[in-house]
C-alpha cells in the first residue's frame, strides 16, 4: 500500500515499486543470512570441531551412540553445521548424540619378566611435572582446544553481524525525459528526484536475532568447557600411563637385581656341586627373562613419555628428558557418596549444561520464527523533487514526498518455520532429559568402578601381597640352604611374579578410576 503522496509523486512512486519490491527481498535475505550465520552452514567455510550442537535446527541424521563404543562409531554422518557442529536438536532428526563420557578401553599393559616391588616408593624428582602443571600446559597448548576456543571469538561477531541493522538505500530519478524537446505546441514536463529508502524492522525481529546468536554463543562456551573437561581426562591417562610404565621399570629393576644376587649364589653352588647344572641354567634364563623385560619396560615407557608430549604439543624431542612427579598411589581421599556425586555431576557437567543452554537457544530460535512472520516496512522520502516548465512556460516547481510500503502477510507467515522451531523445543528439551539420564548412569558405573578397584587394592596390599612374599622368601631363603630344588623355587617365583602383576595392574585401574570419577562429576575429588 501507498499512502501520503501528492498526485505528482504518484507516477514516481509507481515507477520505484517494481525496483523496492527486488530491493526488499534482498534486504530480507541478507538480514536473514546474517542473523542466523551461528545456526547454520559453515564458520569460516568450514564445519564446526565439535561434535554436538544442543538447540540447533539444522536437520541432521545419525545413529545414536552404543554405550561406552568408541569415537568411530558415534561419529556423525553429515557435515557439521556452524556455530557448534551437528545439531542434535534439529527438526527431523532421528536420534540425537551425545557427547562422549565413557573411557576408551586402554590396552592391556604389557607383560614382562619376572617383577618385584621395589623397597621404597619413588614419586619422582622434586622438580618434574605434575599432573596439575600438565593440565596448565594442556589448556595453553593444546592444539585441538585452541581450535575450538576460536569458536568463541566468531560466536561473538556473530551477535555483532547479528545486531546490525539494515543500511539505508538511495534512489534517484529522471521521470518524464522527452525524445527532443517540450513546447507550448508540445507540452509536458520532466522531474528529477533523490529518495532515500529505510527498512523498518516493526516486528522487532534484529533483537530476536541477538537473543537467538547470544544463547548460540553461551552453548559454544559451555562447550568449550566440555571439551577441556574431555581434553584433561585424556590427559591423565595418558599421564597414568606413563606413571604405569615408570613403575613396571622399577619393578623390573627390582627383579633384576635380585635374580642378579641368586644367580651369584648359584654359581656358587654349582662350583661347590650343591645344585646342578640343568638348576643353574634354569636359574640363569629367568635372570635373562628379567633382562630382556626390563629392556621392553624402558621401550614402553619411552612410548608413553612421547605420547605425553603429543598431547601437551611439545617437541618429541622433549620425552628424552621430561620427568613426571606423581604416584601410583596417592595419600586416600575418601570419595563423596553416590548421593553427593550425582548433584555434582548434574550441577556442575558442562556437557549438560550446554544441553540446558540449547533449550533456551531453541526457544530464542522460536521467538525469532515468530518475529519473521512480517517482514520490514519500507519508508521513503524524496527531500527534493524538482519538475522543469520552463519548456511550456512555466516556473520550475520543487516538492518534497513520503510514503512507505508493506507486504500483506495473506499467505506466508513463516506459519512452517514457526512450527519447525516449536518442534525443535520439544526435541530440545527431549535430548535434555536423555543426557541427564546417561550422566546419572556415568556416575554410577564410575562409582562402582572406584569402588571395586580400591577394594582389590586393599585387599592385595593387606593380605595377598604379603602372603605371596613369605612364601616367595621363604623358598628363597631354602634354595640358599641347598634345602630346596631351583624348580621348587621357580615356581614359587612364577606365583610371585602373577601377583605382583596383578598389584601393579590394580594400582593403574584404581589411578585411571579416581581420575575419570573427577572427569564424569567435572570437579576435582582426587589429586
Amino acid at each position: 500500500m501507498i499512502f501520503g503522496l501528492p498526485p505528482s509523486a504518484m507516477g514516481q512512486a509507481a515507477a520505484l515499486a517494481d525496483e523496492i519490491v527486488i530491493l526488499s527481498r534482498g534486504v530480507n535475505q541478507q538480514e536473514r543470512a546474517r542473523g542466523e550465520t551461528h545456526l547454520g552452514g559453515t564458520l569460516g567455510g568450514r564445519a564446526s570441531p565439535y561434535a554436538y550442537d544442543p538447540g540447533g535446527r539444522e536437520p541432521v541424521l545419525m545413529a545414536h551412540p552404543v554405550p561406552g563404543a568408541g569415537a568411530e562409531s558415534a561419529a556423525p554422518r553429515d557435515v557439521l553445521s556452524a556455530a557448534s557442529g551437528n545439531a542434535p536438536g534439529n527438526a527431523n532428526q532421528v536420534a540425537f548424540q551425545t557427547p562422549a563420557t565413557e573411557v576408551v578401553p586402554r590396552p592391556e599393559i604389557p607383560l614382562y619378566g619376572p617383577l618385584d616391588l621395589p623397597v621404597t616408593a619413588d614419586e619422582g624428582p622434586v622438580d618434574g611435572m605434575t599432573l596439575e602443571s600438565a593440565i596448565e600446559m594442556l589448556v595453553r597448548g593444546n592444539l585441538d582446544l585452541r581450535t575450538k576456543f576460536l569458536e568463541i571469538p566468531q560466536a561473538r561477531a556473530d551477535v555483532l553481524t547479528a545486531g546490525l541493522r539494515a543500511n539505508p538505500l538511495l534512489f534517484g530519478t529522471a521521470s518524464g525525459v522527452p525524445y527532443g524537446s517540450y513546447s507550448p505546441a508540445r507540452p509536458g514536463e520532466n522531474g528529477y528526484s533523490v529518495t532515500v529508502i529505510q527498512a523498518v524492522d516493526v516486528n522487532r525481529k534484529r533483537l530476536a536475532r541477538v537473543d537467538a546468536a547470544c544463547h548460540a554463543l553461551q552453548v559454544l562456551e559451555a562447550q568449550y568447557e566440555d571439551a577441556v573437561r574431555l581434553e584433561i581426562d585424556a590427559l591423565a591417562t595418558a599421564f597414568v600411563d606413563v606413571l604405569a610404565a615408570r613403575e613396571t621399570v622399577r619393578y623390573a629393576e627390582s627383579a633384576v637385581g635380585g635374580l642378579n644376587k641368586l644367580t651369584k649364589l648359584a654359581e656358587t653352588q654349582l662350583r661347590q656341586g650343591r645344585i646342578s647344572e640343568p638348576d643353574y641354567e634354569r636359574l640363569a634364563i629367568q635372570r635373562d627373562s628379567a633382562e630382556i623385560g626390563l629392556e621392553q619396560a624402558q621401550a614402553q615407557l619411552y612410548s608413553t613419555l612421547r605420547s605425553l608430549t603429543r598431547t601437551l604439543n611439545m617437541p618429541s624431542e622433549a620425552a628424552d628428558t621430561l620427568q613426571l612427579r606423581g604416584t601410583l598411589l596417592p595419600e586416600s581421599v575418601e570419595p563423596p557418596t553416590r548421593e553427593d556425586l550425582i548433584p555434582l555431576a548434574l550441577s556442575g557437567r558442562p556437557d549438560l549444561t550446554a544441553y540446558r543452554l540449547g533449550v533456551r537457544r531453541a526457544q530464542s530460535d522460536h521467538r525469532l520464527a515468530q518475529a519473521e512472520r512480517f517482514p520490514d516496512v519500507f519508508v521513503l522520502y524524496s527531500p527534493f523533487e524538482a519538475t522543469n516548465n520552463r519548456p511550456t512556460g512555466g516556473q520550475n516547481a520543487e516538492s518534497w514526498s513520503v510514503g512507505a510500503m508493506a507486504s500483506v502477510p495473506l499467505f506466508n507467515r513463516n506459519q512452517g518455520n514457526i512450527r519447525r522451531a516449536e518442534v525443535n523445543v520439544a526435541q530440545s528439551e527431549n535430548e535434555l532429559a536423555a543426557i541427564e539420564s546417561l550422566i546419572v548412569r556415568d556416575v554410577d558405573q564410575a562409582f562402582a568402578e572406584y569402588q571395586a578397584a580400591r577394594r582389590a587394592v586393599e585387599q592385595l596390599q593387606t593380605t595377598t601381597l604379603p602372603r605371596a612374599k613369605r612364601m616367595r622368601d621363604g623358598a628363597q631363603r631354602l634354595v640358599t640352604q641347598g634345602e630346596l630344588g631351583v624348580v621348587e623355587y621357580l615356581n614359587a617365583q612364577r606365583d610371585y611374579n602373577e601377583i605382583i602383576r596383578q598389584y601393579r595392574d590394580s594400582a593403574v585401574r584404581y589411578r585411571r578410576s579416581m581420575l575419570h570419577l573427577n572427569t564424569v562429576v567435572s570437579e576435582r575429588l582426587f589429586p
